[in-house]
């Protein structure tokens, strides 16, 4: 009984995990379609297998299941930030609310590619940005 409680326990994770949100579910799907770009089967299985192994499923739905702010709300976030905005993300914040919500914006871009996973899908992009968008306080 309790092999079949974990192999659902497995099924359920990797459902969440792939079901994510539509942009996220096409991106992920890409993988197994065998477009060459971005995302492989291998890695999404191995990020599937590293929640699983390290048991943490839980613990990052915590936050999507018990957050009663609002996660695009205008926070007024006073230290240093670099904003990069990914056209298949669920919110594609504006530079105008980026501004708002950032008042010591420091640099704001907006990409061609990547999703909400953008450091697993595109990380050399992102560490660009990263570079690019923190230079300025070396």
């Amino acid at each position: 009984m309790l092999g079949i409680h974990t192999n659902m326990a497995g099924v359920v994770l990797a459902a969440w995990m792939l079901d994510h949100d539509a942009a996220s579910l096409a991106l992920i799907s890409r993988a197994f379609a065998g477009v060459p770009e971005g995302l492989t089967r291998d890695d999404v299985l191995d990020n599937i297998t590293h929640f699983w192994l390290t048991n943490s499923g839980v613990s990052a739905a915590r936050l999507y299941a018990e957050n009663r702010f609002s996660f695009f709300g205008v926070k007024g976030v006073k230290i240093p930030v670099a904003v990069s905005v990914f056209p298949d993300e669920l919110y594609q914040a504006p530079q105008s609310w980026a501004q708002k919500a950032y008042p010591n914006l420091i640099h704001y871009n907006r990409l061609d590619k990547g999703g909400h996973f953008a450091a697993w899908e595109q990380p050399e992009l992102l560490v660009q940005e990263v570079r690019t968008g923190f230079r300025s306080l070396r």
